[in-house]
């Protein structure tokens, strides 16, 4: 039917090789279209489509092809407003020539379907879908001038869409959501121009699907190209100014999005998203409660980041955060902040772990019950963090433990944990220490701290450990201005009950070293039982570290902290077992060393006063030593000048002979300990030497027997007369 309507010679020359021929009969067949259309001849006009598309659109030849193509297109333009009832078997052959291996003949499909769409405008929108994704692959297409007809054709689509009242978004988005994954930089910017152009039409509600196809603008913020980065950042700009002014935004799904990109390796995408949570966070509200966690844990590491810019939002979004007062029944998850700040405690910024200790302290104070609940998860990963290079981050972590001590169950535990982590960690009690205890004593109360430690370290097991580890406390509580209260305290024995049984409470575990011991005597002026103590060593006592500990106690006493007993020492009289004390300890030290210096020299400047009497008199030799001979062995003077036996002093209710003896028997343990440790050395160093010298003796006697000539060689089977076997 259709040959005996389009005459022959119009059919030969549509698939001529000239385009000029071509466009002719193209003419021709739109005319008689026309007349058909006219005279209502519906069967003709489909078999002329038919024909076209089956003869022509589908031949293997290409000038078939393009013929084809300009002729379906110049059946649309003859049908005019009747076009729209054959766009089912128009369109489809069209849109399946933009696949043809020929290049020409994509770029005459995209001619042919440019004219199809001028023709038929907003009904042609029915096949949006799968014309988008046509000009999608020809906008990537290697032939320029496919390119630039393709681009032609989509301002057209364009131009329809944004007019349209047919246009489905729904039907769209699935579409666009599967293409933002793709890498080709035309692709991409067809993409964001498609994104841009349908944001502006009011009808149509972008802001809605941008989830769909958020994380794909981001992904093109990274791309190498820079005129696409600036179009998607363009396009997230305008998207973010509309989630500003929008009554209603899903920001959950995107804060999920944001969170993923916050961690990007490209620096403007980690900005553009933390930008964008920082927005979230004062714009969502409550809609953020369920994903704070995953928030947090995207800021926290930006707040280290090497770019200032990211770092300076990422410190606002983080305090904006913290500020928001949150409810755990109202779906904050307090174990999963937690976490969050736990494992960035890890982390190998310093601002990042301060951060995330300022998140822990922060939920203590406001969820303290539901952060307890998980305090076996965090325990361990605090206590570690003490060994932080920071001083910084060292400090807000004992603000954490303070915190979680204020329970007694938890001081109790902290404490134990403590003196745990110092007795297998001695770099730990060497570089730390001081600073930890110190601190703790300011948040926990200086007493309560070093009553706890006491108690634990009286029974330790570590003898080497709890000398070290009492040293330690020792040194700090003659040196640190955190605890002058305790220090005075101590020297309130005699009059406070208070002063009594700290001193009583420390001297269990001060026992474990001797010079630990003479210096809490000291600042508690018990110093007849210094005096007794220092007379209760022995040759193995004197040992190198007991001068070192005795070299540093000589310095302290011309510090500050022991002006009172150096002011005691204008008393003669009255402080006899003072002086009987630092001359002890004098004879203890080597007369070369700085310490018998220091010592000698403070005791020389005493005025030279003995006893005469009840009187004080000055000695024609000069030596305030020579007191002692005027009094009786285990009296001191009184306050009025009267001798008084001190013994066991009744009147503060310190039995101190029973002291004395504690100290004995704990310096006994320490004693065996040293012995059973040399003899376990001396055993090893003897095992090895007895095997060295066991190598040596069979090495010379191999030497020697494989020297002697009288010895056969293994390998002779016969012996000769007076050859030895062996």
């Amino acid at each position: 039917m259709a040959d005996a309507v389009i005459p022959a010679a119009v059919l030969r020359n549509l698939a001529d090789k000239l385009y000029e021929k071509r466009k002719n009969a193209a003419l021709e067949v739109e005319g008689i279209v026309k007349q058909l259309a006219a005279a209502s001849e519906t069967d003709k006009i489909t078999a002329v489509i038919n024909l076209l598309t089956t003869e022509y659109t589908g031949s293997v030849q290409a000038n078939h092809r393009k013929g084809g193509l300009i002729g379906l297109a110049a059946v649309t333009v003859g049908l005019s407003t009747e076009a729209s009832r054959y766009l089912e078997q128009i369109v489809p052959p069209v849109l399946g020539a933009f696949t043809d291996p020929d290049s020409r003949v994509r770029y005459y499909a995209c001619e042919a379907l440019y004219n199809i769409a001028k023709v038929v405008r907003g009904d042609f929108i029915v096949f949006f879908n799968q014309i988008f994704d046509a000009l999608c692959k020809l906008s990537a297409d290697l032939d320029p001038s496919v390119q630039s007809a393709a681009h032609l054709l989509d301002r057209l689509v364009k131009d329809i869409v944004t007019e349209s009242d047919q246009f489905s978004i729904e039907e769209f988005i699935p579409l666009l959501r599967e293409r933002m994954n793709v890498l080709n930089p035309y692709v991409r910017q067809f993409l964001v121009g498609w994104i841009t152009v349908l944001d502006s039409v009011p009808d149509i509600d972008m802001l809605g699907f941008l989830p769909d196809f958020l994380d794909g603008l981001f992904n093109m913020l990274s791309d190498s190209s820079h005129e696409i980065r600036q179009q998607a950042d363009s396009a997230l700009c305008e998207f973010l100014q509309e989630i500003k002014n929008s009554p209603s935004v899903d920001y959950g799904r995107m804060a999920e999005i944001l969170v993923q990109r916050a961690g990007s390796a490209d620096e403007f995408t980690r900005l553009t998203a933390i930008t964008w949570i920082n927005e979230f966070v004062k714009l969502g509200g409550d809609q953020l409660f369920p994903y704070y966690a995953d928030i947090l844990g995207a800021i926290l590491p930006c707040v280290s980041d090497q770019e200032e810019k990211i770092r300076a939002v990422a410190r606002e979004t983080n305090e904006e955060l913290r500020a928001i007062k949150a409810d755990p029944v109202e779906s904050f998850d307090v174990g999963a902040v937690l976490s969050i700040a736990r494992r960035q405690l890890s982390s190998e910024w310093e601002a990042t772990r301060i951060e995330a200790l300022h998140w822990i302290s922060t939920l203590l104070n406001r969820h303290r019950a539901e952060v307890l609940t998980f305090l076996n998860d965090i325990f361990d990963t605090l206590l570690k963090a003490l060994s932080d290079p920071s001083d910084e981050v060292v400090l807000l972590v004992l603000e954490v433990h303070a915190c979680i001590a204020k329970d007694p169950q938890h001081f109790r535990q902290l404490v134990v944990f403590l003196v745990h982590n110092f007795r297998v960690d001695n770099s730990l009690l060497e570089k730390r220490g001081a600073l930890i205890i110190r601190r703790l004593c300011v948040l926990l109360d200086a007493e309560r701290v070093y009553r706890e430690l006491s108690t634990i370290l009286e029974g330790e097991s570590d003898l080497d450990f709890a000398s070290v580890m009492v040293q330690a406390l020792n040194l700090i509580l003659l040196t640190s201005s955190e605890l002058s209260e305790l220090r005075g305290l101590l020297k309130q024995l005699m009059v406070n009950p208070a002063g009594k049984d700290l001193y009583v409470s420390l001297y269990a575990s001060w026992c474990h070293s001797p010079m630990a011991i003479i210096s809490l005597c000291f600042l508690a002026q018990t110093y007849q039982h210094a005096s007794a103590v220092i007379q209760s060593l022995v040759k193995e006592d004197i040992n190198v570290k007991f001068l070192v500990e005795l070299d540093k106690l000589i310095r302290l006493l011309e510090t500050p902290i022991f002006a009172y007993l150096r002011l005691q020492l204008l008393e003669p009289g009255r402080y006899i077992w003072l002086f009987k004390a630092l001359y002890g300890l004098l004879m203890l030290l080597p007369q070369q060393s700085a310490a018998f210096k220091i010592l000698k020299t403070r005791l020389k400047a005493v005025p030279p006063y003995s006893l005469n009497g009840e009187q004080f008199r000055r000695t024609s030799s000069g030596n305030p030593y020579q007191i002692f001979q005027h009094l009786t062995g285990g009296s001191q003077i009184t306050e009025d000048g009267d001798i008084a036996v001190d013994v066991g002093n009744p009147d503060n209710g310190i039995d101190f002979a029973a002291r004395l003896q504690q100290f004995e028997q704990m310096q006994n343990q320490h004693r065996m300990h040293a012995r059973a440790q040399a003899q376990l050395r001396n055993t090893s160093t003897s095992v090895s030497k007895n095997h060295m010298e066991d190598a040596e003796r069979v090495e010379e006697t191999r030497q020697r027997l494989s020297s002697d000539p009288r010895v056969s060689s293994p390998r002779s089977s016969k012996r000769g007369p007076g050859q030895l076997q062996l």
